[in-house]
């Protein structure tokens, strides 16, 4: 069965995207969608995020021994001693 759903167009060309739709197409803040021609219709669809290129390492060489906290102790760190070799 076809529903149909309506918008406003604002006058700087932004529309509300119903909540049915949304949800239809997983869409969430800050999403992207894209607007396809398709002879004499356009479609509306969640537009393809580019893949991380780096998230096939993500966990590779495992967890930090500390945690975040011993990340940023480390990194302030080398920062304090960058600072001295100024000196």
């Amino acid at each position: 069965m076809e529903k149909s759903f309506t918008s406003v167009v604002t006058s700087k060309g932004q529309i509300t995207v119903p909540q049915e739709i949304r949800e239809r197409l997983g869409l969430k803040q800050g999403d992207r969608v894209e607007f396809v021609t398709q002879k004499n219709r356009t479609v509306v669809r969640r537009a393809a995020t580019p893949e991380n290129p780096f998230k096939k390492y993500e966990g590779i060489l495992g967890g930090f021994p500390g945690g975040k906290k011993e990340i940023n102790a480390w990194v302030r760190s080398m920062r304090d001693d960058y600072g001295d070799e100024e000196k």
